[in-house]
């Protein structure tokens, strides 16, 4: 999402481009995240509220956030790392950051429907779900830290019938409903796809299956080289997700990504999903898709290649089962596992590196399909023009 989103804006301003894809288009993440564009909801990861349930969780392979136990140096520098940036002080800092992408994120998206991308964002509410009401509270709190910080947000609270009204995959044992007004949501491999699509008819090549090993400035432009061949351009822009380090560590960028593994399945439902669903106890995310739901979550630090583990897809059913109706868990199907690449301070790295030529856009953690278009927009602003927008200050990948 967010390579396509550079490459099509970076097109809008009269470049030619050429992206290259190890595994194809969206054959990772972009393919298997939840597929929700909910500014209002993004924020640092690292928070005060993470750091105590993350202690209380850790090795529990059944818990929304698990760490193998096993030794990993540079796993544990992280989580080292990310526990100091889990206090209100670091987390407000860095939320400011945030606060003009996210209010200029659906304008990106409108621009990509404008420009010709045909592919519904599906305009809905999300529908935070709580079993016992006192629940919502930190959930409450947290939005009314948005709220002070001058993200606007619109929330209606809903009980009883208004919720089965309103979200019938809610169970009778919810007490309470959050609905968060005026989100979007996609089906993201489908988006993906098209936009790929988009970058191709407007004169743009894909290359799939080309590994790069590592780019190099020269007089005339840059050299990124590949394990079969070389490519010369005049610019290039890392934004490989969560294989970011392997091609940034000879840029300056001096912070690292970490692999979030994410989980997802779909399930037939009784009747169609409205809207997107939220569980926020267990950290679950569903969303309609192709008729049934897409159900996913977890936040797993294990090794970006390991193999699916069906225990943490268990899991996901069994936390989500008792607060969902209408569903055919016997009707599992595409279970997936993604890694999303988590910045030690929940911020994204978007902008030039030290060597003249090329460019970063990388670490949206979990919010890579939500910022993915107004990333690609502020970094083509900034290729062309040679001047860094200010809505990318806090994003310097050289901090």
């Amino acid at each position: 999402m967010v390579g396509l989103c550079t490459a099509w804006f970076l097109q809008e301003r009269g470049v030619t481009v050429t992206v290259i894809d190890r595994d194809g288009v969206a054959a990772g993440a972009s393919w298997g995240n939840a597929g929700w564009i909910c500014p209002d909801l993004v924020s640092p990861l690292p928070e005060p509220s993470v750091l105590r349930y993350g202690l209380r969780a850790l090795f529990d392979p059944s818990a929304a956030l698990y760490v193998p136990p096993t030794f990993d140096a540079g796993l544990w520098r992280f989580l080292a790392g990310f526990a100091t940036h889990c206090t209100t002080a670091q987390w407000t800092r860095s939320m400011r950051g945030y606060l003009e992408v996210n209010r200029r994120a659906f304008e990106a998206f409108d621009d990509l429907h404008a420009g010709g991308i045909e592919a519904p964002a599906n305009v809905a509410p999300i529908m935070m779900a709580f079993e016992h009401a006192d629940e919502a509270n930190a959930m409450r709190h947290e939005l009314e830290l948005f709220a002070r910080l001058g993200q606007a947000v619109e929330v209606t609270e809903l009980r009883g019938d208004a919720i089965r009204a309103a979200a019938p995959q809610v169970a009778p044992a919810v007490e309470l409903v959050l609905q968060l007004n005026g989100q979007r949501y996609i089906d993201p491999g489908d988006y993906v796809n098209r936009l790929a699509d988009a970058v191709i008819q407007r004169g743009g090549d894909i290359r799939t299956s080309l590994r790069v090993d590592s780019l190099r400035h020269e007089a005339k432009g840059v050299t990124v080289v590949g394990r079969d061949e070389s490519l010369r351009a005049d610019a290039a822009v890392v934004a490989t997700g969560s294989w970011f380090n392997a091609l940034t560590s000879n840029l300056g960028v001096r912070r690292r990504v970490q692999a979030g593994r994410g989980y997802s399945f779909s399930v037939a439902t009784d009747v169609p999903v409205p809207a997107p669903l939220y569980l926020p106890a267990s950290r679950v995310a569903c969303t309609p898709y192709r008729g049934g739901m897409r159900v996913g979550g977890t936040m797993e630090f294990r090794s970006i290649d390991a193999p699916i583990d069906p225990k943490r897809v268990a899991a996901l059913v069994k936390s989500a089962g008792p607060l969902i109706t209408g569903v055919d868990w016997d009707s599992l199907s595409d279970e997936w596992v993604g890694s999303r690449p988590v910045g030690v301070d929940g911020l994204p790295f978007i902008g030039a590196t030290n060597v003249p030529g090329i460019f970063v856009a990388g670490g949206h953690g979990m919010w890579g399909i939500t910022l993915g278009p107004i990333t690609g927009k502020l970094l083509a602003e900034q290729m062309t023009t040679g001047v860094r927008p200010a809505a990318l200050r806090s994003f310097d990948p050289l901090r």
